[in-house]
């Protein structure tokens, strides 16, 4: 029973909550007036972040706006950004999107109170020092990015590499459920499906799972999976979009502190070598790792089984087949793409992004099964 549970400082759950950012953040910014802003072009040409950046300005805050954040972001996005904010002085950073957002704007916040180099943060608790106070507002239901202590990069062309520090944890988040009501199917239903792999990965993680991470993790497939379809079938339907955002920041709350694992790894080199979102690409290796690892996780899949499908008296390996065959008709269901052909993946790079998910040892190492290239090859191959 000896474990630690981190989270950010403080949670605000408020339906157009964005509007009064400007009010939300007296705690942690007090009496710095100088925010930078982390989002990207799309959300800024969109207009969503502008009753936040009017209420921002509204309580005496002058925000200077870095948005050309892209999905899997580069390094070169991350400095851009922190040269950015340096020049302007900044005294707080605000990530207000999706993940690659709100991961530029930890490691910004970061660096911005810091001269050690990028390369030397890779890995596990490699930070030292305090950063810029930090507020997240997250406008997909997925990532969780708001509440971990993770951000996740493109290193040189098709790598992925991880900056895992507890100087990430946010000050505060705001989940405003309205701002994810424009999101289209498709990004609804890749980012809700990314949330349900971070619960289960964190259900069935080799590493550091505890009984905490297991509260949120089960709390948030609960949400997540009775309200997917409902969120992908109405996008404006509150109580879905509501329940979809905070399940995402529950499996947020929970892989945070009990890492991911097989799904992930087989996901990173889909968005290194294509440039796939990373929820889709998430969602595509599900199904295939979800049986790979049944050897030694259906007593978990069991249990999970009882909270999503209802709870049952069939043995564990009924249980847990009941599990799989549950996620995956919510997947078929949501109208997510199924197969790595459908999003132009072709055949004959499977074994290079097999060797290249090898290089992702801090997750494979939290998988249940241990995971060969062989092993990988063939995942692929199931997904294609």
């Amino acid at each position: 029973m000896t474990f630690i549970f981190q989270t950010p400082g403080k949670l605000i759950v408020e339906w157009g909550g964005a509007a009064r950012l400007g009010e939300r953040v007296a705690y942690p910014f007090g009496d710095l007036r100088r925010l930078l802003m982390v989002t990207d072009k799309a959300l800024r040409d969109a207009c969503i972040a502008d009753p936040a950046l009017a209420s921002l300005s509204a309580a005496g805050f002058e925000v200077l706006v870095f948005d050309a954040v892209v999905a899997d972001p580069p390094e070169a996005v991350l400095r851009a950004c922190v040269e950015l904010g340096r020049g302007f002085g900044a005294q707080g950073v605000i990530g207000f999107g999706g993940g690659s957002s709100m991961d530029v704007a930890k490691l910004a916040a970061l660096l911005l109170c810091t001269d050690q180099p990028l390369d030397g943060l890779y890995g596990i608790d490699k930070a030292k020092g305090d950063r810029l106070p930090l507020v997240q507002v997250p406008t997909t239901a997925g990532t969780g990015s708001e509440v971990t202590n993770i951000t996740i990069l493109t290193t040189g062309g098709t790598t992925k590499m991880g900056v895992v520090s507890r100087q990430l944890y946010a000050d505060l988040v705001l989940l405003d459920a309205e701002l994810t009501v424009g999101l289209p199917r498709i990004h609804t239903a890749a980012t809700g499906i990314d949330a349900m792999v971070h619960a289960i990965e964190a259900y069935t993680s080799r590493s550091r799972k505890n009984p905490l991470s297991d509260l949120f993790a089960r709390e948030a497939l609960r949400l997540l999976s009775a309200h997917l379809v409902a969120a992908c079938e109405d996008g404006a339907d509150r109580t879905a979009r509501e329940a979809m955002l905070l399940g995402a920041c529950y499996a947020g709350q929970a892989f945070s502190n009990s890492p991911v694992a097989a799904v992930h790894a087989l996901a990173y080199p889909l968005g290194g070598h294509y440039h796939l979102p990373h929820g889709l690409t998430n969602a595509l290796m599900l199904g295939p790792v979800l049986r790979f690892n049944m050897r030694a996780a259906a007593p978990l899949y069991a249990e999970l089984a009882d909270v999503v499908v209802g709870a049952s008296s069939a043995e564990t390996t009924a249980r847990a087949a009941a599990f799989v065959d549950h996620v995956q008709d919510l997947m078929n269901r949501s109208g997510a793409p199924r197969r790595l052909r459908d999003v132009g993946v072709p055949e004959e790079s499977l074994p290079v992004l097999a060797a290249d998910a090898m290089k992702q040892t801090r997750l494979l190492t939290n998988n249940p099964v241990e995971v060969t290239e062989a092993d990988a090859l063939r995942l692929y191959q199931e997904a294609f």
